[in-house]
């Protein structure tokens, strides 16, 4: 049987452990036992002084490394025979060298299984040693109360790097090492080590190992302090917080902060709802919503049904969007946050201190409000590339294809995202001939290929022309004629539109409201820490302009970390969470995702096992005639603890509901299996995906056990 390395590792320090105690190793490495020897010890290291402290020097690594008891007396003897100087040198070295090959064995046997058994919980722990790591390390090694070994150990499944944590803990152990091998110059006057280690000691090593820390803290209040310098703080505040934009991150802000009894203010430039509401999630899914009820009609044979036809006018199917939208509006609207205590003034806010707010509002009064937070809210708009020639045409975007009231015969698409892929799929069914020109070599490109492989065929089968590894070079407008010219495998392709719409991304709004004059870093996007601070601790960010998703959503997770961290600080602080992130994307069909997928977990070398479940033997599924798609579920090899899920088909977006649930609380597949989903519904694909999974783990030896026991009661 071929063993692995590590076992061999395993083995060796095991059966290394096993000689210590077998020899009884332990009764020379003792106070008494180094007193009694001292001038045997003395008399040899006299006679061969190199020898001796290279095998002094290789014992101590070798009790270090197998983390054996020994160490501390060897650390006196040090002194008693080799001095001071040399005692101390040795030891220093030995001691760090031992140490960081425990460090690495825990890495290499342990570190990887444990950051991808624990990775998404351990976020917030590799951000925290990425930054302060060193210093947590050399508080831990100036307190002797904690075992070394234990350190060693436990930091060996951190993401430290190796190079700090070698230097950091020699260094760190300095201090412990010289009072030892001092100790151990008069050891003749030492009967325990009580007489060495001191309340005195221990709380000096205490306080040397906190300093590092403290001045930590002190240099970021220096920071701090140096920011705010330029601006002079209001002995008092007129509202705890004020929120920049209205959109779905600066109203649950405010939500929250007037919940909370808070003073807020909630300034809105544009419309109340933002982007969601007005430009966004709300009216493409209304429009998708009639688009689908169309390419039902068109499938009516699929049902059953011989014929049918619909009627319908392209004006009055983008009424009906602005009639939903209006529909939403009063849940975002004015009255409804005043009444719930938020003061919103609509207008344009603009930041003149850290701590003041001068809004202009619709009829032209100033008012300045003093704070004592700010929450940036100010989200994001579509990104318009600067190709020649595209200012010659009228371009659409997600923000203003809503009022198109006349249907273009021929779109051009350009963007193979989410947004592109979603309006695409709506106006081809609504009667559009639709290109779709994406420049990656597939569209919705942060999906698995076979996500991307089922929509493409999808999106042909209902005659749409998707073009991918397309890039727009220019836009040509010849005698009327508008062209898009595209580069394909080096050569050109015109392709000739009436409507352009572009969908290949958004840009955060970092401009227009002071920042810049005020000097708040951003770079993509605002930059914010944890807990979406930015330079200035008392300004945070949420939503898009904070990213790092640009999902409504995450923009109201990121809110309730945003406010409470503005109203509570310097109390208590929150970290944002991000590790368990849905999202969908609502073509047909649907695709959602939660957690790693395939490639994503191929591209970080996350050990993982995947498990389908095809949609087409569900028996809903197969009587709603959306028979296909797929659960494919990503775990831990030998494990159920599920490390992403993406599903496509029909609802993928309501069925992803239970594995979010799944991942965030822990709960794994043999539980989604163990629990009963009502027959017959599309939920039960996460049931039989649990399934396909435990057919695969089934336990193999001990159902032939079970075969011969029930042969055996045949008779």
């Amino acid at each position: 049987m071929h063993l692995d390395k590590r076992w061999w590792l395993v083995i060796a320090v095991v059966g290394l452990v096993a000689l210590f105690q077998i020899f009884d190793v332990s009764r020379f490495l003792s106070l008494a036992a180094i007193k009694s020897s001292q001038a045997d010890l003395e008399t040899w290291r006299r006679a061969q002084p190199v020898f001796a402290g290279l095998m002094f020097f290789s014992g101590y690594i070798a009790v270090v490394a197998l983390s054996v008891p020994g160490a501390t007396w060897m650390t006196l003897a040090a002194g008693a025979v080799f001095g001071l100087g040399w005692g101390v040198l040795i030891v220093s070295f030995a001691s760090t060298i031992g140490a960081t090959l425990v460090f690495l064995a825990s890495r290499w046997l342990l570190g990887g299984w444990v950051q991808a058994r624990f990775g998404d919980r351990l976020v917030a722990m590799n951000a925290g040693i990425a930054r302060d790591g060193g210093f947590y390390l050399f508080t831990l090694r100036l307190v002797p109360v904690v075992p070394f070994f234990v350190i060693n150990l436990a930091m060996g499944l951190t993401t430290i790097r190796t190079r700090t944590f070698y230097w950091v803990s020699q260094l760190g152990m300095l201090a412990g090492t010289l009072v030892y091998v001092n100790a151990g110059t008069q050891l003749a006057r030492i009967d325990s080590l009580s007489g060495i280690v001191s309340p005195t000691v221990l709380g000096s090593l205490v306080l040397l190992g906190i300093l590092p820390l403290a001045a930590r803290k002190v240099l970021d209040g220096v920071q701090a302090r140096r920011i705010y310098a330029r601006w002079q703080r209001p002995k008092s505040f007129e509202r705890n917080l004020v929120v920049i934009g209205g959109g779905s991150a600066g109203l649950v802000t405010a939500y929250i902060a007037a919940a909370l009894k808070a003073e807020v203010t909630l300034v809105e430039r544009h419309q109340m709802g933002g982007d969601c509401l007005n430009t966004g999630c709300v009216p493409s899914k209304a429009l998708i919503r009639s688009a689908k009820f169309l390419s039902h009609v068109q499938r009516s044979k699929e049902f059953g049904i011989r014929s049918a036809h619909a009627e319908f006018d392209f004006a009055e199917v983008m009424e009906r969007v602005e009639r939903v939208i209006k529909t939403v509006e009063p849940h975002d609207s004015v009255q409804r946050y005043t009444s719930l205590g938020v003061d919103v003034v609509q207008g344009a806010a603009r930041l003149v201190s850290p701590w003041e707010v001068e809004i202009t509002r619709h009829d032209g009064h100033v008012q300045r409000l003093t704070t004592r937070s700010i929450v940036i809210a100010a989200g994001a708009r579509p990104s318009v590339p600067p190709i020649p020639g595209i200012e010659r045409v009228d371009v659409f975007t997600s923000d203003n294809v809503w009022s198109l009231r006349q249907r273009p015969d021929r779109l051009v698409v350009l963007g193979g995202g989410p947004i592109g892929s979603e309006l695409t799929q709506a106006f081809a069914r609504l009667g559009c001939r639709v290109t779709q020109v994406e420049m990656a070599p597939r569209i919705l490109l942060r999906e698995d290929p076979d996500v991307s492989q089922l929509v493409t065929a999808r999106f042909r089968g209902e005659g749409i022309d998707v073009r991918v590894g397309h890039t727009a070079k220019r836009v040509e407008v010849n005698g009327g004629e508008k062209l898009l010219v595209a580069d394909h495998e080096g050569q050109e392709v015109r392709i000739p539109f009436d409507v352009l719409l572009v969908a290949v991304g958004r840009t955060p709004n970092l401009t227009g409201y002071g920042l810049q004059e005020l000097e708040v870093v951003t770079g993509r996007t605002l930059e914010v820490n944890g807990y979406l601070q930015t330079n200035f601790p008392n300004i945070y960010a949420a939503g898009d302009v904070a990213g790092p998703y640009q999902f409504t959503h995450t923009a109201a997770h990121q809110a309730w970390y945003a406010a409470v961290n503005a109203l509570l600080d310097p109390f208590k602080k929150f970290r944002a969470d991000y590790r368990v992130i849905p999202w969908a994307t609502f073509v047909e069909p649907e695709v959602a995702r939660v957690g790693l997928n395939e490639t994503e977990a191929k591209e970080r070398n996350v050990p993982h096992e995947v498990t389908v479940y095809g949609l087409s033997d569900l028996d809903r599924a197969i009587a709603d005639e959306e028979a296909h798609g797929f659960v494919k579920v990503l775990t831990l090899p030998g494990k159920d603890r599920i490390l992403g899920v993406t599903i496509v088909g029909e609802h993928a977006g309501d069925l992803l509901a239970e594995f979010v649930l799944a991942m965030k609380y822990g709960i794994g597949l043999n539980k989604i299996l163990g629990t009963i989903h009502t027959y017959p519904t599309l939920a039960e694909a996460n049931k039989y995906v649990a399934g396909n999974w435990k057919r695969t783990h089934t336990p193999q030896g001990l159902l032939a056990w079970g075969e011969r026991f029930h042969a055996w009661r045949r008779g």
